[in-house]
């Protein structure tokens, strides 16, 4: 069954980052890779996703599409990334999703 994993940063954590000394900051990053190196087997697409401030939203209905500069809401939450996995269950997304060590969210959607 294929799930999106959706990672999700919080200011806080941007700030949490920012804040890191360069090793520390590298050894997150390590951190990261190997998360991808493991799991490598179930991730069928991946993206790391450009700031908020650089999306263009449309919104749709009553008339004319209106075209915007920058995220849909501003909001304390961003989208940062995703990977699309191939599992057998929720629960194997979810175990996947555990052991994310970066942002503090995970959203997993089913997709088909």
């Amino acid at each position: 069954m294929k799930y999106v994993l959706m990672f999700v940063e919080t200011e806080e954590y941007a700030k949490e980052l920012e804040a890191m000394g360069e090793a520390e900051r590298d050894a997150a990053y390590e951190a990261v890779g190997r998360w991808f190196a493991d799991h490598a087997d179930q991730i069928t697409h991946n993206a790391h996703l450009h700031p908020a401030h650089t999306a263009t939203t449309v919104r749709l209905g009553g008339g004319e599409p209106v075209v915007t500069d920058g995220p849909f809401v501003e909001g304390k939450e961003v989208v940062s990334g995703f990977v699309e996995v191939e599992v057998e269950d929720l629960d194997q997304a979810l175990r996947l999703a555990r052991s994310w060590p970066a942002c503090p969210i995970v959203e997993i959607r089913p997709a088909s």
